[in-house]
């Protein structure tokens, strides 16, 4: 059954009377019924496992109540109305959590082990096709959009814009909109000082390897670091990225002698978890709609606490 850019139906027999909004259609019950036959007249052309969906997906209302019972009995002057969208569905995977979402965003927990985002149509394995997936559930229209990326070695939080306008806001004033990135980090050895701010120019190489270069050749890249904690082979550092480039952390901590443990690509010598030890902890940014600060903060790994014993 085709429908026009409003949600009617078209070449629909209705039954009772009918009214049509931006988001559904609304009817008037005439007689006694039950509210599935009373969909199924309503929705000709439509299959009754179809319209269980609708019942199912929450898209149901009678007299402004969501019912999902089929049996729902009807009276005359009932009104009935059909949601274009699905209720809220549920979001549930194990490598990635919601941690808050509204009608502009969506800022996400990633584990480790999964790809933010990749740059093959077919790869399905990312945080971005899960969440796209999702927010297509409620509305098949819906889609999400990318503002930054997160190694697929490294944990923590990330956000993705749920409209072109959010999207656009958020890249065009990132330096201004992000208050704050923060992560933590397992570093091989101890750097000598406590806290500093490391201060490099990074190019990428056709491996695909981002290096500290001279100011010619890269872009300049501004961290600082302060030392939470450290044991004879390790330390738990505290990182503020200033800049937001490629690989950043990775790099400019292999590039003053303390690569992020578990990295080999950038220097590690050792892997004592089994995987990148850099996590992503705080993020907080100007909401690209109201402006107000949001504040989020994801945990520390357990297994990182428990190297440094």
């Amino acid at each position: 059954m085709k429908s026009d850019r409003g949600g009617k139906a078209l070449g629909v027999r209705r039954k009772g009377r009918e009214g049509v909004s931006q988001n559904g259609r609304k009817s008037v019950v005439n007689e006694e019924n039950t509210l599935l036959p009373y969909l199924l007249d309503l929705l000709k052309g439509q299959s009754k496992t179809s319209v269980k969906s609708l019942l199912k997906h929450g898209q149901v209302f009678v007299n402004n109540q969501s019912v999902t019972q089929f049996d729902t009995p009807l009276k005359a002057g009932d009104t009935v109305f059909i949601s274009r969208e699905k209720g809220r569905v549920a979001f549930s995977h194990p490598q990635l959590k919601i941690v808050y979402e509204d009608d502009d965003i969506i800022v996400a927990d990633k584990h480790e082990g999964l790809l933010s985002v990749s740059d093959s149509p077919m790869q399905k394995r990312t945080a971005y096709f899960l969440l796209n997936e999702y927010v297509k559930q409620i509305n098949v229209q819906n889609r999400i959009f990318v503002l930054h990326r997160l190694d697929k070695g490294t944990s923590g939080l990330m956000m993705f814009a749920k409209n072109l306008p959010s999207q656009e806001n958020l890249r065009n004033n990132w330096q201004k909109m992000i208050v704050r990135r923060t992560y933590t980090a397992v570093v091989e050895s101890v750097p000598e000082k406590q806290q500093d701010t490391v201060v490099s120019y990074l190019a990428e190489n056709s491996r695909y390897k981002v290096y500290c270069t001279d100011p010619e050749h890269g872009k300049e890249a501004v961290l600082h670091y302060k030392v939470l904690k450290n044991n004879a082979k390790y330390a738990l550092l505290e990182l503020e990225l200033e800049t937001g480039r490629k690989n950043q952390i990775r790099a400019q901590m292999e590039f003053i002698g303390h690569p992020v443990a578990g990295d080999p690509k950038y220097g590690a010598q050792t892997d004592p978890a089994g995987r990148l030890m850099l996590h992503a902890t705080k993020l907080h940014f100007l909401h690209p709609a109201t402006l107000q600060e949001m504040r989020f903060e994801s945990k520390i790994p357990k297994v990182f606490g428990k190297i440094m014993e």
